[in-house]
């Protein structure tokens, strides 16, 4: 049946983000767990901010729909997550939006049904993007996608990364690698 397909992810454009240092961490992690990974970045992706007169006027734009595709071809995925005023990045929350509108007859959830997530987070703060955490576990969970329930903040992010976008600290490193397992084995057992 192949392997376990997982789509790798930031919730951020910025080209020196943090948190996209650590999805390709992350990446690596589901790759030795035997995954087929996609590393996608949110900022080749760009989309107008939704609004339903947006989209009765002109439809889903072409990057949604690419967006939507991706979802939909991977079991599963694993979202690195910026925390901003303790929530969601915009840019998360709008690529959701979109994703989650009705293309071609298919219902507006079709490509969250039966995906498996696991969500990290890093900052510079102590809490390493925690509290945002939250509410991208809600947001996911309430349209139909199982967040497991572990998940990787990595604080004092300055700090946190050596060469090649590793983790400095052994302990969180070996987190992620758990995460990128776990999610891995669920994903497989649900395909």
């Amino acid at each position: 049946m192949g392997s376990t397909r997982v789509l790798v992810f930031a919730g951020s454009a910025r080209r020196a983000s943090w948190n996209k240092r650590l999805a390709r961490t992350a990446a690596r992690s589901a790759e030795k767990a035997g995954a087929a990974v996609t590393l996608l970045d949110l900022a080749e992706y760009p989309m107008p901010l939704y609004e339903g007169d947006l989209e009765e006027r002109e439809g889903l734009p072409e990057h949604a729909r690419s967006f939507k595709r991706l979802l939909s071809e991977h079991e599963g995925w694993i979202l690195a997550c910026p925390e901003y005023n303790s929530s969601i990045t915009p840019l998360l929350k709008n690529s959701i939006d979109w994703a989650t509108r009705t293309e071609d007859g298919k219902g507006t959830l079709a490509c969250f049904q039966g995906k498996v997530v696991g969500l990290l987070s890093t900052s510079p703060g102590a809490l390493g993007g925690l509290r945002g955490l939250v509410t991208v576990r809600s947001i996911l969970a309430n349209i139909g996608v199982l967040v497991l329930p572990e998940q990787v903040a990595v604080p004092k992010a300055a700090e946190a990364f050596g060469d090649e976008d590793q983790l400095v600290d052994a302990k969180l490193a070996g987190q992620v690698d758990a995460l990128a397992r776990r999610l891995v084995e669920v994903a497989g057992r649900m395909r």
